[in-house]
């Protein structure tokens, strides 16, 4: 048997490499772990940690301005930028200590370096030169931000990455991009007082999810105060003599900010990673290739979370990495679970959603009963705030099995996760309507919708 340096070797310290690492090692293996940067990856560093924070700070914009209906006097108010940047990087650090703290209690190597493939079984450790050898090679690197080199100024614009670091708060900014990074970063920016501007080049906003809930979000962030334009990129950007940016759009409009960001999405971070002196394939888009046991070609190099063309979520990259373990160290083959995944997006108002859109439940059944609410929450009666809430309850009428749930309003992310298990054990309709309604919510909604909204035949909505 050929003896080497480790058991397991993980190259990337997110989310899935992370948990990887620390349960391997929990099993007695030998396992060995490089990050080039912090541990904790895209999510608990520079993503959806971070990027929570940041919704919970431009919340307080519109609770100051309900509070007056409740009862509250508020005095002046203002913001102090640094002192978030500031407090943000002090729980990241601190979550930085853990992750590396598990791992150090499950006896885990931690290589501060970035890392790369010499072969099928070797590691380079670029910072040392030095390189070290594995049984089993997991890589899970996850993806980073599109720069856009194609556009005239990219140089002059921020990704997500940079919007956690800057300096001081712009008075103005444009965000390139209609996914839920762009849209959540512009209600960011607007409640903590930004001149805002969406540019997107499709029809709405955040395509793949539910038309209800694009048109409601969308119509609710114009009437905060966001400018959406919709049909329009970015074609230049320039930078003028007071420092100021002018982003130029194809219809020829100028839009002068403080700060361009980019959101058009986010690649695989394979470049340089030496996957073809192991002889791993990638697709045309370089992530990993792997089946549906999250091995590689080579077979004893893994992948798992963004790197693959697979969900692109960090429960889904943790779920990967557990599933990996029953393969390849306890002879438990485990292929990961895609169906019916809850999803929040923290826009203001937030989404949650698990399950079939309309639209794709219309493709997959004959015969549809779509449950419809819109409704103002309690929270904003008094306040005299005119914001909806929506929620929508898609049903198979044949098996009167609950598909779809999707609700956009104040605690939806909350409710989304409750919902996935609903939607992941099938319950029907008649079990939501069974269930005793917790009063006074805007949950109960969810087992008082007695009657279809409406029913959708072959494709077609019938009133």
């Amino acid at each position: 048997m050929t003896q080497y340096d480790y058991d397991l070797f993980v190259i990337g310290g997110g989310s899935g490499g992370v948990r990887a690492a620390r349960l391997a090692g929990g099993l007695g293996k030998r396992v060995g772990i490089a990050e080039e940067y912090r541990m904790g990856g895209t999510c608990v560093i520079r993503g959806c940690v971070p990027k929570k924070l940041f919704v919970y700070a431009s919340q307080y914009s519109e609770h100051f301005e309900d509070a007056p209906g409740y009862g509250w006097t508020v005095g002046e108010t203002a913001f102090d930028w640094p002192a978030l940047i500031a407090a943000k990087d002090q729980e990241i650090a601190r979550l930085e200590g853990l992750y590396r703290k598990g791992l150090e209690n499950a006896g885990v190597t931690i290589h501060e370096t970035r890392a790369r493939l010499v072969s099928r079984h070797e590691v380079l450790l670029e910072a040392t030169g030095e390189t070290v050898t594995a049984d089993h090679i997991l890589i899970a690197v996850g993806g980073r931000p599109k720069l856009h080199d194609a556009l005239p100024g990219h140089e002059y614009c921020i990704t997500s990455n940079g919007a956690f670091h800057l300096d001081e708060l712009p008075k103005a900014i444009v965000i390139e991009g209609g996914g839920y990074i762009a849209v959540e970063f512009a209600n960011i920016f607007h409640g903590l007082g930004v001149d805002t501007t969406l540019v997107y080049r499709g029809v709405k906003i955040l395509g793949g999810f539910d038309d209800d809930l694009r048109d409601h979000l969308q119509e609710t962030m114009i009437a905060k105060g966001i400018r959406i334009v919709c049909h329009q990129i970015l074609e230049k950007v320039s930078k003028r003599d007071d420092g100021r940016l002018e982003g130029r759009l194809t219809d020829g409009e100028t839009l002068v900010v403080d700060q361009v960001m980019l959101a058009i999405g986010r690649e695989p971070n394979t470049n340089g990673l030496g996957l073809d002196r192991a002889g791993v394939d990638t697709d045309q888009r370089g992530a990993i290739k792997v089946d549906a046991y999250s091995r590689t070609n080579v077979d004893n190099v893994w992948a798992v979370g963004d790197v693959t063309n697979r969900v692109q979520l960090t429960p889904v990259a943790i779920h990967e990495a557990m599933c990996f373990l029953e393969t390849a160290f306890k002879d438990n083959p485990t292929e990961p679970d895609y169906k019916t995944i809850p999803t929040a997006v923290f826009s203001q108002p937030e989404i949650g959603t698990v399950g079939l859109t309309e639209h794709q439940a219309a493709e997959k059944y004959e015969e549809l009963e779509v449950y419809r609410a819109s409704f103002r929450p309690m929270h904003n009666i008094l306040p005299g705030r005119d914001e909806k809430m929506l929620m929508k309850l898609i049903v198979d009428a044949a098996s009167r099995v609950v598909v779809g749930a999707h609700i956009i309003g104040p605690g939806a992310g909350e409710m989304s996760q409750l919902l996935g298990i609903s939607l992941k054990a099938r319950c029907t309709k008649d079990d939501f309507d069974a269930t005793m309604a917790v009063h006074p919510t805007a949950a109960e909604e969810l087992v008082t919708m007695y009657k279809p909204t409406y029913i959708v035949k072959n494709g077609a909505r019938v009133d």
